[in-house]
């Protein structure tokens, strides 16, 4: 239902390092970058899968804490997108696993990153 979605980062170069390898294991890469001559703000990094940004991120003093989840295909890639957030350090907000208060199926897990965004990777299939 969304075309994109774009949140502030205070550290350009860390959130997109972070982002990099958070993203990576649900084949989420970066695909466009403008600067902050063409923005009129600061630079930003769009990532997405094929060569549509589907969520940016963009130089912002003004943060604030934002949700965001992201599609995983399945229950192994949440937990490898788990994995690869902390180790580029996010710090955790809920580790891989059911959430049935959402469905029977609802496999999800949460890291805060550098700015203190709750980012979530789910798969709502069954095992």
């Amino acid at each position: 239902m969304l075309d994109h979605i774009g949140i502030p980062v205070s550290d350009f170069a860390r959130a997109k390092a972070f982002y990099s390898q958070a993203l990576a294991p649900l084949g989420i890469s970066v695909v466009m970058e403008v600067t902050a001559e063409m923005t009129g703000n600061g630079a930003a990094a769009g990532f997405g899968r094929g060569h549509k940004p589907d969520f940016w991120i963009g130089e912002d003093e003004r943060v604030g804490r934002t949700h965001v989840a992201f599609a995983a295909q399945s229950r192994a890639e949440v937990d490898a997108f788990y994995a690869g957030a902390i180790a580029a350090g996010g710090r955790d907000n809920g580790p891989p696993g059911l959430r049935p208060h959402y469905h029977p199926d609802y496999y999800g897990a949460f890291v805060l990153d550098p700015d203190g965004h709750n980012v979530e990777a789910v798969c709502h299939r069954p095992t």
